[in-house]
């Protein structure tokens, strides 16, 4: 049965790879909802013709309500504010989300959580296929190295991002956090500056730098004496995110009530299960 889906911020630069990613996708998916913030110029335009192709029939909204009846997965990219409305909305009709919006509080996070009690949601701080391989070899890594290393973590983006670190870097630390049964809050130094004292081991430090139109920049640091091992992840185009995203829909679509993420999509999460 064909998926339908929805994609919320159609006229961004985000929704409109996500638009050319589905509608040229051989999966079993189907286009039939886009979403932009009301007062936006564009409400009302048929996709079509913000992707150069014919009209597709489906035309842009300003409100999920008013569509909300036709997909059965919502592709969310907004804000944190904007996904806990909409994840209400999906919640009450029975709609499935992949959620790609990063900089929830903890507060937010567990409205979200309560949310997936209804419907499945697949939520990542990042969709693409690389840098969930690369959170394998994060654990991995840190499993071998241990309190034998320092842990740095560097992300790069474009000067429009607007949350510091990147939900991806914070991904990556509580991944190492977690094999290292560590606190990540406690351990965590984002940036430093001034008379710092000695580093202590147990830190795991974040550098961020904001230039230009950098799609994304993740490299992991395990420094000990004598070598270093960097764990480095590179995005040239955001149709790495689009393809894992929509990838993600068509799963999580088929799933039961739950919060899931990139690694169950892939397999990684049951294929560890197994090897234990």
């Amino acid at each position: 049965m064909t998926v339908r889906v929805g994609v919320t911020g159609a006229a961004g630069r985000m929704g409109r790879m996500l638009m050319d990613t589905l509608v040229n996708s051989a999966l079993d998916l189907s286009l039939t909802a886009a979403l932009e913030r009301p007062g936006s110029a564009l409400i009302g335009i048929d996709t079509g013709a913000l992707l150069g192709t014919d009209a597709s029939g489906v035309v842009i909204v300003d409100a999920l309500a008013l569509v909300v009846d036709s997909i059965d997965v919502l592709i969310d990219f907004t804000s944190p504010t904007a996904s806990l409305e909409n994840a209400e909305l999906c919640a009450a009709h029975g709609v499935a989300m992949v959620i790609g919006t990063t900089g929830f509080t903890p507060d937010q996070e567990q409205e979200l959580l309560a949310r997936s009690a209804k419907i499945a949601m697949c939520k990542a701080s990042n969709f693409s296929m690389g840098v969930n391989l690369s959170f394998k070899l994060l654990e991995q890594a840190a499993a071998v190295l241990g309190d034998d290393v320092d842990i740095e973590i560097i992300e790069a983006h474009h000067r429009d991002k607007i949350d510091a670190p990147s939900g991806t870097a914070l991904s990556m630390g509580q991944v190492i956090a977690d094999t290292l049964d560590r606190d990540l809050q406690t351990v965590a130094v984002y940036g430093r500056e001034g008379q710092t004292g000695p580093r202590k081991r147990e830190t795991i430090g974040f550098t961020t730098i904001r230039a230009g139109d950098i799609v994304g920049d993740h490299t992991v640091v395990f420094a000990a004496d004598g070598e270093r091992l960097e764990i480095t992840h590179k995005a040239s185009s955001r149709v790495a995110f689009a393809r894992g995203a929509v990838r993600a829909a068509q799963w999580t679509a088929q799933q039961n009530p739950g919060c899931y993420d990139m690694q169950d999509v892939l397999g990684f999460r049951e294929a560890a299960e197994s090897v234990r």
